[in-house]
């Protein structure tokens, strides 16, 4: 936590959705002008609402962001601790409520179905587009102020990276 108080940074979780080859999902978050694509990548990731576990958020968000079912994937491991990262203040000048950032509870799931099951446009859009990617290269395609934590999720889900 870095003597952070967790009070000031907003629940939240990330899921690294790996497939059977060993690859993690990313999606280019929608809105971004297709001119700077730069740091346009994330892995799915959202708000713990009031009453949700961390684990029943992550599920959530999956069905949200990717369209998939529970079903479709596979738990392999829930990460310790929790990550924490900063708004820049740019950011948090135009945002709302008392977080300097967020605390995220990190989920590896297994995907187990046809890359056909993902339907980006099943809630609010979130992300326009969607690939298999390296772990190790996710920290560098996030916004540069979530890539420390990136960085934590690709040492801390290594061993899930090879293919099954």
């Amino acid at each position: 936590m870095g003597g952070r108080d967790p009070s000031l940074y907003r629940p939240n979780v990330g899921l690294a959705l790996f497939s059977k080859q060993g690859h993690v999902w990313l999606g280019r978050r929608a809105g971004v002008r297709k001119d700077d694509v730069r740091y346009a990548w994330q892995m799915p990731q959202g708000g713990i609402d009031r009453g949700e576990t961390p684990s029943q958020a992550a599920l959530r968000e999956l069905g949200e962001e990717t369209g998939l079912e529970p079903d479709q994937v596979e738990l392999l491991e829930e990460f310790e601790p929790w990550l924490f990262y900063d708004f820049p203040p740019a950011l948090k000048a135009k945002l709302t409520g008392p977080y300097f950032g967020q605390r995220q509870k990190w989920f590896a799931y297994r995907f187990t179905g046809s890359d056909t099951d993902f339907r980006l446009d099943r809630h609010t859009v979130e992300f326009d587009a969607w690939k298999w990617a390296k772990l190790e290269d996710a920290p560098g395609l996030v916004i540069p102020f979530k890539a420390a934590v990136y960085l934590e999720v690709a040492k801390g889900f290594a061993r899930w990276t090879t293919a099954v």
